[in-house]
């Protein structure tokens, strides 16, 4: 997985020079205030939920009150730095040890200036014991802690192997065989042992097969090696097996990434198999699946080290890395992401998170515009509206080719948008204009988001306060008959409705008979709400009565919310409250409850 991209957030545009050189020196996004975003606590909060490593031109109390309801734990949050406006210092705020301090110094080197590191071993020692540089793995990071407290404390240490990069601890250092472990003993704790990767497993399973029995066999048979975890840099397979849960699993328990090949890649290895099976090429056209990823990501001059090995429903086998391995493709992912309104603080952590992951972000125009500043730098495919099903045919395939890819919905992608669309082409049969066998294994994700409809209902007061139903007026795929049949009943049942695509340029005549048949059973000054562009600059909120509705009053941005019987308007003293000073909600019927309840 590439390293998430640095973002600069310069909080007034008057500092936008030295944001400018933050950027230039780190090689990353630079967002201006005024330019690229308004709100900073929305914006801070969305890089931050996004993964991205953060640094903050301008004062750190700011930093500190925007981002502290969003921390979570320090192996968790990216990092966060804090540069003076004038660029005379670099502060590392959170993240010391997952990359904040060597950014820290890598920005202050580039400014001229000392980093203000301030997280004791790196001070005092010089070392972070917890953060080794790549491709060394601490295997017991729970133990680092107490053994920094202890050097800290005074405690002596020896260290066993090549350990130039532990700095002053490693001048005791012991020579030890080439590849071997480095231990760094401390008195009186756990030693900390740290494992460079040198070995590729390759696996196979039966499809279903149980992740905690493959975790089971793998660790069982590496120990029996006398191999550990930490000796993996990847999990390899055959592409056929890229949607396997089981293989995923193992990979997330060893912390390491999982990769697929194609079987003509595993099938170019067949002179380099011990245990050649046409039993298993007439199934997946190789003679061999674990062995044959093992010493494809090996390549020609890796070797393999442990033949297969079976069990019930699992194989492995370990190959030496050499040079000119195939790194394999990762399982791509499909993320259908529903970013509310527009609004980047209406926008889940979730969301935010999986645009800033994203390879390529995939929608129509608009709605990708709307994540303005995040879609900064990265590959996008704008697609018209009509192609809905050539956009997500289009997102699927090209996840397929294992690319993450978020797939942009306004409001929520599940309501009136692409999931549903996205899981219709993964049940089409690929003969009936399904999607490809590749694009079918790739991992999808729906991510809620705020909709329309309860964006407006908050902004008006709580006019869902009681049961309600969403209408498309959009007779372009639902037959007109139907949508007469489902307003009928609508207005009949006195749900509170909200109506999606009321009006285009060509259907301007379903949103005036809808209005005819709810007069026929609701009073005539029945609250409706129009709501337009909500949580965007242009808001839109307007108040009417049933039988002022007027069609040119509506266009293709706007939701309209029309009141059950008995929805009540309540005025208000702040003329920006709700819908023009009044708020619109449907009572429940808690008063009723209360008028039998005793005093």
């Amino acid at each position: 997985m590439p390293e998430p991209r640095v973002v600069v957030a310069t909080l007034l545009a008057a500092h936008g020079a030295t944001g400018d050189r933050v950027a230039a020196v780190l090689q990353a996004r630079h967002d201006l205030r005024g330019r690229d975003f308004d709100d900073v606590t929305g914006h801070l909060a969305e890089v931050f939920l996004g993964g991205n490593p953060l640094v903050v031109v301008g004062a750190t109390g700011i930093a500190i009150r925007a981002l502290a309801p969003h921390l979570g734990g320090k192996r968790t949050d990216p990092p966060v730095l804090a540069v003076a406006p004038d660029g005379s210092a670099v502060v590392p705020l959170l993240g010391g040890h997952q990359g904040a301090n060597d950014l820290a110094r890598v920005c202050a080197d580039g400014l001229g200036v000392a980093a203000a590191v301030t997280t004791g071993g790196d001070v005092i020692l010089g070392v972070a014991l917890d953060a080794p540089p790549a491709p060394w793995r601490l295997e017991n990071p729970e133990d680092a802690k107490a053994a920094m407290a202890a050097l800290l404390a005074g405690s002596g240490s020896e260290v066993s192997g090549e350990a130039d990069w532990l700095g002053p601890l490693g001048a005791a250092e012991k020579a030890g065989p080439k590849n071997a472990p480095v231990v760094l003993s401390v008195d009186g704790t756990a030693p900390l042992i740290y494992r460079r990767p040198t070995l590729a497993l390759g696996v196979g399973c039966a499809r279903g097969a149980s992740g905690d029995a493959m975790i089971s066999f793998v660790m069982a048979t590496l120990a029996e090696a006398g191999r550990a975890p930490g000796d993996i840099a990847a999990v390899h397979s055959i592409d056929l097996k890229a949607d396997e849960a089981a293989i995923h699993a193992l990979a997330a328990h060893m912390g390491v990434p999982a990769r697929f090949h194609p079987a003509a890649r595993l099938e170019a290895e067949k002179d380099r198999l011990e245990n050649p099976s046409e039993v298993v090429f007439a199934e997946v056209g190789a003679h061999g699946v674990a062995e044959g990823a093992a010493l494809a990501a090996a390549g020609p001059g890796g070797e393999l080290v442990l033949p297969k090995v079976k069990s019930e429903m699992a194989t492995c086998a370990l190959a030496r890395l050499g040079d000119g391995g195939a790194a394999g493709t990762p399982r791509g992912s499909l993320a259908v992401v529903g970013i509310g309104p527009g609004q980047a603080a209406w926008r889940t952590g979730e969301a935010a998170r999986l645009i800033a992951e994203a390879d390529e972000l995939v929608g129509y125009g608009f709605y990708i515009d709307l994540l303005g500043p995040a879609v900064k730098g990265k590959t996008r495919t704008d697609f018209a509206l009509g192609e809905e099903e050539m956009r997500c045919r289009y997102a699927l395939e090209t996840a397929g080719a294992g690319r993450r890819v978020a797939l942009i919905c306004s409001g929520d992608g599940g309501i009136f948008a692409m999931g549903a669309l996205v899981t219709e082409l993964l049940d089409r049969p690929e003969a009936d204009h399904g999607v490809s066998a590749a694009a079918r294994r790739v991992k999808v994700v729906h991510v809620p988001g705020i909709s329309a409809l309860q964006a407006a209902s908050a902004r008006c007061g709580a006019i869902l306060g009681h049961d309600f139903c969403a209408i498309s007026l959009s007779d372009l795929l639902t037959p007109r008959a139907v949508i007469q049949n489902r307003l009928k009943a609508a207005a009949e049942g006195d749900f509170v409705i909200a109506f999606y695509n009321p009006v285009s340029r060509r259907r301007r005549t379903l949103l005036a008979e809808a209005r005819d048949v709810l007069l026929a059973h609701r009073p005539a000054d029945c609250p409706v709400i129009l709501a337009s562009n909500l949580g965007r600059p242009d808001e839109s909120l307007r108040l009417r009565r049933l039988q002022d509705l007027q069609v040119d009053e509506v266009d293709m941005l706007t939701v309209v919310l029309v009141g059950a019987s008995s929805s009540r308007v309540v005025a208000s003293g702040d003329t920006t409250a709700g819908a023009g000073g009044a708020w619109v909600y449907t009572p429940r019927g808690y008063a009723g409850k209360l008028e039998g309840s005793a005093p």
